[in-house]
């Protein structure tokens, strides 16, 4: 369904370093960086059919992460659900909601872990167990 996610960066070499240790864990290389017709720079991290991009606004305003939005980065393991909030955090990110774990819900069991990038983009680490 989906084709690629972008966000936007305010400080697109700290995104760079941050999404590269994040998206490194699932196993996602250097991005492909691209300067676009009216000069801002996007990355473009492509990984096992998906692209998630961050890009310096194209309008020259702030960066304003959406209120209510939640980026998932799907993990091959309770243990990757940690990984990734780990890193993440060493690399600029900030923890919020609950520590990385087993959550019980009306959709099932799922490893979950919630953190922020640099920029306050909401982001999440889950697995779902077989």
């Amino acid at each position: 369904m989906l084709n690629h996610i972008m966000i936007g960066s305010g400080d697109i070499e700290k995104s760079k370093s941050f999404y590269n240790a994040v998206l490194g864990v699932l196993g996602a290389g250097e991005p492909m960086a691209h300067v676009n017709d009216t000069g801002q720079t996007r990355l473009f991290y492509i990984h096992d059919g998906s692209t998630f991009s961050v890009s310096e606004p194209i309008n020259g305003e702030p960066v304003a992460p959406s209120n209510g939005s939640t980026i998932g980065f799907l993990c091959n393991s309770p243990e990757q659900v940690t990984e990734i909030h780990d890193v993440a955090i060493a690399n600029g990110g900030t923890s919020i909601e609950d520590p990385p774990g087993l959550r019980e819900g009306s959709m099932g069991p799922m490893y979950l872990s919630y953190f922020t990038d640099p920029d306050g983009h909401k982001l999440c680490g889950i697995h779902r167990p077989a």
